[in-house]
């Protein structure tokens, strides 16, 4: 597969289906990939936080990554892998490393946590990330969990370092900040709702996309909703995405991706509701009320 900067529609951020004794389920990985992109998913992400990854073995990694690329490659659809840390020196590394798998058109890459550097460390960070990148880069922007809330000026100037193809937003709502930033985007940069209950309004803006972890779940009808915003027809678009934005709330009544592993393990879709500490099973009622409200959406 060519590798390719463009991205638009839904591309999904693989859980990591855990047996009950622990291990990962790599054949119920593969299925759910293939279920995924065979209901209208553009791509997957392996390597997300919806993976939680920072509990994974090197080992581990390798293995879904190998899945993932497998199921693309068959598929013909883009992955995007989940590299970068808050260490400049060692996420380049792990971006080095993309160049040995060929079906990666993209690697998902968060703003330094914890460090807080300023916005212009910001800019340096990325800068030397794109040059030693195989792919180009989606910036992962997540201030509620990187503690740095990058100004429009600063994702601006991200957008336009060449080998950066776009932006997973995840800025925990919409701002006026938002507003502008939609207003005048640089050019080939795209911008992927992260908060899974704002797709629709961001969409709405002229979003292209989403990389969502609720779209493992009623994928088609969150396809759906892109390519109607897409057309332009606002009131059918707005009328799926308030329901949509309803499954995510659900989805999202815990930390993810613990109620969604309950409705994939309620659905016979993996093995277990597992997740490693420190996240802990999400509740019963909790999966209750997210397949309640999946049923209302059939």
């Amino acid at each position: 597969m060519e590798r390719s900067t463009e991205l638009s529609g839904i591309h999904v951020p693989l859980i990591t289906p855990f047996t009950a004794d622990g291990e990962v389920a790599l054949e119920s990985l593969e299925r759910l990939a293939n279920e995924l992109l065979a209901e209208g998913a553009a791509g997957l992400v392996a390597l997300g936080t919806t993976a939680e990854a920072a509990t994974l073995s090197a080992g581990e990694k390798a293995s879904v990554v190998e899945v993932a690329a497998r199921v693309c490659r068959e598929h013909g659809a883009p992955l995007t892998i989940g590299a970068g840390n808050n260490d400049t020196a060692a996420s380049a590394g792990e971006l080095t490393a993309l160049g040995a798998v060929p079906e990666a058109v993209a690697a998902l890459t968060v703003v330094p946590y914890f460090t807080r550097p300023s916005e212009a460390g910001v800019i340096a960070h990325f800068t030397a990330l794109a040059a030693a990148s195989p792919v180009p880069l989606i910036v992962y922007h997540i201030p509620y969990r990187t503690g740095q809330e990058l100004g429009v000026g600063a994702l601006r100037r991200l957008g336009e370092l060449p080998g950066i193809c776009g932006v997973k937003y995840a800025a925990g709502g919409i701002t006026g900040a938002t507003v502008e930033l939609m207003a005048d985007l640089p050019d080939d940069f795209s911008v992927m709702a992260g908060d899974d209950i704002f797709l629709s309004p961001l969409l709405s803006m002229g979003a292209h996309g989403g990389i969502l972890a609720s779209a493992h779940l009623a994928t088609g009808a969150f396809d759906r909703l892109v390519r109607t915003w897409h057309a332009g027809d606002a009131a059918e678009a707005g009328a799926l995405g308030h329901r949509l934005a309803r499954l995510s709330a659900a989805l999202f009544a815990e930390p993810n991706p613990t109620v969604l592993k309950g409705v994939l393990h309620a659905q016979g879709r993996i093995p277990s509701a597992a997740v490693r500490l420190p996240l802990l099973p999400a509740a019963p009622e909790s999966v209750e009320g997210a397949l309640s409200v999946l049923d209302e959406l059939a």
